[in-house]
C-alpha cells in the first residue's frame, strides 16, 4: 500500500469518479491511476469502486470506509510535512481560506491586507461558496480555515471559534416614504416588498424569525446571495432592503438610508473553523489573531486540546466576542 495509491482513490472519489479529470488535476496519466487503483484493490482483496466495463459507477460500501480512512491518512501526512516546515521555516508557506461573499467583501479585506504585508512569504488562497460548501471544504481538509455564520457548528470534526457578532439592518433609497417616519416599526416595513438574502445565506433565518415573532408575512420580492446585488435592486425601487450591518458602507452607500431599530432581528455569530487534528503553523496562529485579536494562540491551543465538541463550545462561550 502506497500513499500515492491512497491519494489516487481520494482524488477519484472527489472528481465524481472521473479518472480522466483526476489525471488532469494531478498531472499524470489515466492508465497510471487506473493501474494503481487495481493494484490497491488486489492487495486489499476488495473492490473500492464498482465498474461497468471500463467506467467507475459508484463507490462500494468497503470503498466508502477505505476512502474515508485514506483522507485521514493524507491529512496526517500533510500535518507531518507542516511540522517539518514549521521547524525549518516558520515564515513561508501557503494557506487557504473558504468564506462567503459577504465576509470576503466586507469583513476580511483590512485584516488580510495587514496579514499579507506582515507575511510576504505566505501565499494566501481565498475560496468562496455557500455556508454548507465552506463547512464541507473545511471538514474534508480541502482548506485550512473556514469563516462563516451558518453550518460550521454542525461538524463535530471542526474546531469552531467565535469570530464576531453582527445583525441585520433595513435600508431604503433616500426618497423612500419610510424615511419620513422617525422610528418606523417592523410592521410598517413589512407593508413594502422586501429585497433580502436567499434562504441559507447570511442569517436569512433570523430575518424570517423576526417577522414571524410579530405575526408578519413579508413579501420577499427579490432574494440574492450577496448584499451588493440586494442594494442594486433596492436602488432600482424594487423594495425595502434587509442586509447585514457589515454590508452597509457609509462612504459608498450615500444614496441609501438605514432606518428603524437595530433590534428588529436577533444577532448572529460568525466563526472561524479548522479541522481538528490539523497542525497549525506559526503564521496560521498569526492569521487567526490578526482577524480576531481575542483569539490569541494560547486560547486557540486550549480550544484545540478539548476533544468533546460540547465542552469546547462551552469553553468558547465564556469568551467576550466583539459585535460589529
Amino acid at each position: 500500500m502506497k500513499l500515492q495509491q491512497l491519494k489516487y482513490i481520494w482524488e477519484v472519489a472527489h472528481h465524481d469518479l472521473n479518472v480522466s479529470a483526476t489525471a488532469q488535476s494531478l498531472y499524470t496519466s489515466q492508465p497510471g491511476i487506473s493501474k494503481q487503483i487495481r493494484l490497491l484493490e488486489g492487495e486489499l482483496g476488495v473492490e473500492i469502486f464498482a465498474r461497468s466495463g471500463k467506467h467507475l459507477t459508484h463507490i462500494t460500501p468497503a470503498g466508502e470506509a477505505i476512502i474515508d480512512m485514506a483522507g485521514e491518512i493524507l491529512r496526517k501526512t500533510e500535518s507531518i510535512k507542516r511540522i517539518a516546515q514549521d521547524y525549518s521555516d516558520n515564515v513561508a508557506g501557503s494557506m487557504s481560506v473558504a468564506t462567503t461573499h459577504g465576509q470576503a467583501r466586507y469583513v476580511l479585506p483590512e485584516s488580510i491586507s495587514q496579514f499579507v504585508a506582515d507575511h510576504p512569504d505566505v501565499s494566501l488562497e481565498l475560496k468562496q461558496g455557500s455556508p454548507h460548501q465552506i463547512a464541507e471544504m473545511a471538514a474534508k481538509g480541502a482548506v485550512d480555515f473556514a469563516i462563516a455564520t451558518e453550518a460550521l457548528q454542525q461538524y463535530a470534526s471542526l474546531v469552531t471559534l467565535p469570530f464576531f457578532r453582527w445583525s441585520h439592518c433595513v435600508v431604503v433609497p433616500q426618497e423612500h416614504p419610510l424615511t419620513a417616519i422617525s422610528d418606523p416599526t417592523l410592521e410598517q416595513v413589512a407593508q413594502y416588498p422586501i429585497v433580502t438574502y436567499t434562504e441559507g445565506f447570511t442569517g436569512r433565518y433570523r430575518i424570517d424569525e423576526g417577522f414571524e415573532a410579530r405575526g408578519l408575512t413579508p413579501n420577499y420580492a427579490v432574494t440574492a446571495a450577496d448584499a451588493d446585488v440586494i442594494k442594486t435592486y433596492v436602488r432600482r425601487g424594487l423594495g425595502v432592503g434587509i442586509i447585514s450591518t457589515m454590508a452597509f458602507e457609509d462612504q459608498s452607500d450615500t444614496d441609501l438610508v438605514r432606518i428603524g431599530s437595530p433590534n428588529y432581528f436577533s444577532p448572529l455569530l460568525s466563526c472561524i473553523a479548522f479541522r481538528r487534528g490539523t497542525f497549525l503553523r506559526g503564521f496560521m496562529f498569526d492569521f487567526i489573531e490578526q482577524l480576531a485579536p481575542h483569539l490569541d494562540p494560547e486560547f486557540v491551543r486550549h480550544a484545540m486540546s478539548i476533544a468533546d465538541p460540547e465542552e469546547r463550545n462551552e469553553f468558547c462561550s465564556r469568551l467576550e466576542v466583539p459585535r460589529i
